[in-house]
């Protein structure tokens, strides 16, 4: 029979299963299965990929766009053929459906993952078809590749081994099995119209098609989807096709995939009311639009003071790549959680004044359950386990509870979802804010790493804050510019305290990935303007530049004066001599400081180096200075990491609502905070005092420090003519500069060291922003050779910053994927086996996270010390209660909690949920909350107000 015959009703056999639902006890026929997903594969390809991934794959294989568009359907849809083997006997009632005939042929097979199972088996089928296999690079060996990967690692083909023909038809069945797998392949080949055979598959288009094979898998295989099919009447496999293919589009507008276009919106309304460009972006708007309409998707680098606009200069940058019709979407990476969940605000905000119909923005970083702001009224229908029900005002009823029409969140055309809300589908959103770590997952060999790959192209990837990157990220991400090159995805890098030759790298490694090699960009002059912008053309590695009176007219009007002023003070994790003269402590100092804004108002920041640092400040400036109206409540807050989810999130908001440039700020309010408020918030305070930290961060927090000119300051500062940053620099009994211990495993110990050597040495004026700071950044982070020869302590200091460099490198380097050009096979992309759970983006932090809870004198585990809100423990957690959970925990070392016993152990019936299983109890006494619980040498207790306090014995 042929492929016509076999496509109407009864021409082919269709009783192996490719679905089970074992509560209904429904049975989803394999080649409908196959057939749906191609069908699903045609709309991810129509409207969810964009015009530069659909030219790049078409490309990749040396098709027409048309032909092109046929192969990955067909290969979609091949991706379980490997169920046609002994998968189809694990799983009783559908096995006895399965015809007399294959059931009798199924002596001697062997199980095997039914991915490889596909791989194996297509392989020769595609052989037959005219596709070359002969070697690892082969064009049909990378397509049975794809297959293979399709649950989320690529597998190594064995051509001479496990994948030969004569092993593979005694592993997968006899002939009635060997002919059946030949028959579905060549229906599906007819159905989808995929007769042409590709001239080569290069690796990023076998990425991408990898990552659309994927997408439509999930899609198809949602319960509500093929559970009606599968108890509807019976189709042939060319009317079952046509059927799909109809329904497909309304499949993939429900999961919230489909591209849209954001309409037409002026400026002003763009950018929350901003009347209009300031010379930054207006130069970006007037010189990069006409040579990226020339020469399309390339990398812009982006410098300039913090509070300078770079955020609207690259929103303005992505729209412009977007516009010519090639990229649709953003992707805006950030170093930080707090800092992204403000960019979630910023973005949201951006895309909801466009007033399109819907156009889901999306948050992804490890706590993302955590934002108030992203959070689901609704239970998703059909995904229960990745959407929420919380919404503050919920009142448990159905009751609207008190919340405006239209600004609950189902109502927002921002929100996403029920499907895009999934933990691992989130970056499929056109519109994603997310941490750093989330994109640098792509160039590492965990599972769905393809899948990630396609989410972060065909749309414009900016990253964000990117000085705050330590060696072992900066070369993860400079693999991942590598990638973005080479699928044509325009990137735009911000920075305020960029070094030169972190610019030249990776702008350079960009173009590698874009068909620049290194030897060709060797001269190229990669260094931005300071302030100003760069672009690079992927097509052809040209260079355009901000024009210098338009880099000289912003920074005439962001020119300002400030001062840095070094505080030597004893630190009380240093002991002096006993004959040595009493000198001034940290917290005097900061309490001098603090005591204008305690007494006659203001807003003032104090940033600690530790939590610890931060606690034991605020417990002073609390006790010792005078508090006016009604005490220091409300008035001096403590934010940093440790505090419990919900609490750290709803103070990290109020901080930056009320400070921002048009909130409601209060007569006075002191934040005492850790490094959590460092970068990318909009945030204005009077008064700053900061513990001792690398130069740019200080210039990063100088950043804040009389940020707004429309702010009012007190009446007390007007003798202050320009903004000053104290900075404590702790010092042993001879004045020389001693870091605490706990210090030095933040950050290399030369770079606080040498800026404070930089500090001390250079002339006492003022500093002049922004033009200065090119010029301190290289003095102290990019060349700083000759600022190590001040003394010998800092010479071995610079000695061991750069060893820490080559050592992080090396780290870092073990476990990133190749060069697309350098991979060989498809295998190279996973050559080890790395999970998810254990592939470190950020080198030796591997936290725990930590549940407070309390035990009641009844036994009862609870959420809270009044024994309210027990703890569910005897079935499996519901979304609401797991978000509830999450959102208690907060992050503490590994080396905190080691040797835990039973009672740190969840509830059994926690212990298979992926986001609670590894969760450790703090389990406190409801009626003595303060008493310490001891984990080995470790004493932790939940404070209401300081949060996780952490003692050692």
């Amino acid at each position: 029979m042929g492929v016509r015959e076999d496509a109407r009703r009864g021409g082919i056999d269709m009783t192996p299963w490719g679905k089970f639902d074992r509560g209904r006890g429904a049975v989803y026929a394999l080649l409908f299965h196959l057939l749906d997903v191609a069908a699903i594969a045609g709309v991810v390809w129509d409207r969810y990929l964009t015009r530069s991934q659909r030219r790049l794959i078409a490309a990749g294989l040396g098709l027409s766009l048309d032909e092109a568009r046929c192969l990955v359907m067909f290969i979609a849809g091949l991706h379980d053929l490997g169920k046609l083997s002994a998968f189809q006997g694990q799983e009783a009632v559908p096995w006895a459906q399965v015809s007399d005939t294959l059931r009798g042929d199924a002596r001697g097979w062997k199980r095997m993952p039914h991915e490889r199972a596909s791989m194996h088996s297509a392989l020769h089928l595609l052989a037959e078809a005219g596709y070359p296999v002969d070697t690892s690079d082969s064009v049909g060996v990378l397509v049975a590749q794809i297959l293979g990967g399709h649950h989320g690692r690529f597998l190594q083909v064995d051509i001479d081994g496990a994948a030969r023909a004569s092993r593979v038809g005694v592993t997968l069945g006899g002939p009635a099995w060997r002919d059946l797998r030949r028959r579905y392949f060549a229906l599906l080949r007819h159905l989808t119209g995929a007769t042409a055979v590709p001239a080569d598959v290069s690796v990023p288009a076998a990425v991408l098609i990898t990552g659309v094979g994927v997408i439509a898998d999930r899609l198809a295989s949602q319960g509500h989807y093929w559970l009606p099919k599968a108890q509807a009447p019976a189709f042939g496999a060319a009317d079952h096709y046509a059927q799909a293919v109809r329904e497909a589009p309304g499949v993939l507008e429900q999961s919230g995939l489909t591209r849209i276009t954001l309409p037409h919106t002026s400026f002003s309304r763009a950018h929350g009311g901003l009347e209009t460009p300031n010379a930054l972006q207006a130069s970006v708007i007037g010189q990069l639009a006409p040579v990226v309409g020339e020469k399309g998707a390339g990398i812009v680098v982006v410098t300039d003071a913090t509070g300078g606009g770079k955020s609207v200069t690259a929103l303005e940058a992505a729209r412009i790549f977007n516009a010519c019709g090639d990229t649709a979407g953003i992707l805006w990476l950030l170093p930080t959680m707090a800092t992204t969940d403000a960019a979630y605000d910023v973005l949201e905000a951006y895309v909801a004044a466009h007033r399109p119909g819907h156009a889901p923005v999306s948050v992804v970083h490890s706590h993302s359950y955590r934002n108030a702001a992203y959070t689901d009224h609704r239970l998703a229908a059909h995904e229960p386990s990745t959407s929420d029900a919380f919404w503050p005002g919920d009142d448990g009823d159905g009751g609207d509870g008190g919340v405006p029409a239209g600004e609950r969140p189902e109502e927002k055309v921002t929100v996403p979802d029920g499907w895009l809300r999934g933990w691992d589908r989130a970056l499929l959103a056109q519109f994603t804010v997310a941490t750093h770590d989330q994109a640098l997952m792509a160039v590492l060999p965990v599972r769905f790493s393809a899948l990630r790959m396609l989410a972060l192209s065909g749309r414009t990837v900016i990253v964000d804050e990117v000085h705050a990157l330590p060696p072992f990220m900066r070369l993860m991400l400079g693999r991942l510019l590598h990638w973005l090159g080479a699928l044509g995805c325009p990137v735009v890098l911000l920075s305020a305290t960029l070094p030169q030759h972190v610019s030249r790298e990776l702008v350079r490694s960009y173009l590698d990935g874009a068909g620049h090699p290194y030897s060709e960009t060797a001269a190229l002059d990669c260094q931005p303007p300071y302030p100003g912008w760069l672009y690079a053309a992927a097509f052809d590695a040209s260079l355009t530049r901000i024009s210098p009176a338009a880099a000289a007219a912003h920074a005439e009007r962001h020119r300002r004066r400030a001062d840095i002023r070094l505080h030597p003070v004893h630190h009380p994790s240093c002991t002096d001599p006993e004959d040595a003269p009493p000198r001034e402590t940290r917290l005097e100092r900061t309490a001098q400081e603090i005591a204008p804004v305690a007494e006659s108002g203001g807003c003032a920041a104090v940033y600690c180096a530790t939590v610890a640092d931060a606690q034991a400040t605020y417990e002073h400036l609390r006790t010792a200075l005078d508090w006016p109206d009604g005490g220091p409540e409300g008035q001096l807050v403590l934010l940093h990491a440790r505090l419990p989810g919900d609490q750290g999130e709803a103070l990290n908001r109020h901080v930056r609502t009320v400070l921002s440039r048009g909130g409601r700020r209060p007569r006075r309010l002191v934040v005492v905070t850790t490094s959590l408020l460092d970068m990318s918030l909009d945030i204005d305070v009077d008064v700053m005092v900061s513990d001792l930290a690398a130069l740019h961060t200080l210039l990063q927090r100088l950043g804040r420090l009389w940020r707004f000119d429309s702010v009012a300051r007190p009446a007390w500062m007007r003798g202050h003519p320009r903004p000053r940053l104290s900075v404590l620099q702790p010092t042993d009994h001879h004045g020389r500069t001693l870091l605490p211990p706990a210090w030095r495993a933040l950050d290399s110990p030369f770079l606080p060291l040498a800026t404070a050597e930089y500090l001390a040495h250079r002339h006492q004026g003022p500093l002049t922003l922004p033009d200065d700071i090119q010029h301190l950044v290289q003095s102290v982070h990019g060349d700083a050779e000759d600022l190590a020869t001040a003394s010998a302590a800092l010479r071995r200091s610079h000695t061991l910053h750069l060893a820490r460099r080559r050592t992080e490198e090396h780290h870092s380097a073990l476990h990133l994927v190749p060069a697309w050009h350098e991979t060989l096979s498809l295998s190279d992309l996973h050559r080890q086996n790395l999970h998810a759970r254990e592939a470190a983006t950020r080198l030796g932090v591997m936290p725990r996270r930590l549940l407070p809870v309390y035990r009641t004198s009844g036994g009862r585990l609870t959420l809270d010390a009044a024994g309210t809100r027990p703890l569910p423990r005897q079935r499996k957690p519901t979304t609401a209660q797991t978000r509830t959970i999450l959102r208690h925990t907060l992050p503490v070392p590994a080396a905190w909690v080691p040797g835990r016993s039973l009672r740190n152990q969840v509830p059994a019936s926690w212990r298979t949920h992926a986001l609670l299983a590894d969760l450790v109890l703090l389990v406190q006494d409801a009626d003595n909350p303060a008493q310490p619980v001891r984990f080995g040498r470790h004493l932790l207790h939940l404070d209401a107000t300081l949060g996780l306090v952490h003692t050692r014995e």
